[in-house]
């Protein structure tokens, strides 16, 4: 009997929905290219039971397995689709300033002084 992590325990229905379809997605594009559980495993360098759990949509998979197996079936830019980068995320960067400049919004020492 294998051991349930809380974090497993408490993984969202949605989520295990979106792993299962990704599953069936791996399964149906393995099978349409004539590989069996086996020979995708030995692809993966991972066990049977291990690609087994992916295409089950287990959420214990691992996101590198899942990658490579991306790569094998020539997918691997859908990887970019997910969590794209927000429109605004580069406002609120920051840049680096050179080193012996201040900025114009800190008060010196000399205007401290009252």
């Amino acid at each position: 009997m294998s051991k349930k992590t809380n974090s497993l325990a408490s993984t969202h229905p949605e989520v295990l929905q979106a792993l299962d379809k990704l599953g069936l997605r791996l399964r149906a594009n393995r099978v349409a290219l004539g590989w069996t559980v086996k020979e995708m495993a030995t692809r993966l360098l991972c066990s049977q039971n291990t690609y087994r759990a992916i295409e089950a949509g287990k959420p214990s998979a691992s996101v590198g397995i899942i990658a490579n197996a991306l790569w094998l079936f020539g997918q691997l830019d859908s990887f970019d689709a997910i969590a794209p980068v927000p429109i605004n995320a580069s406002a609120n960067t920051r840049a680096r300033k050179k080193s012996g400049t201040t900025d114009a919004a800190l008060i010196s020492e000399a205007e401290r002084d009252f």
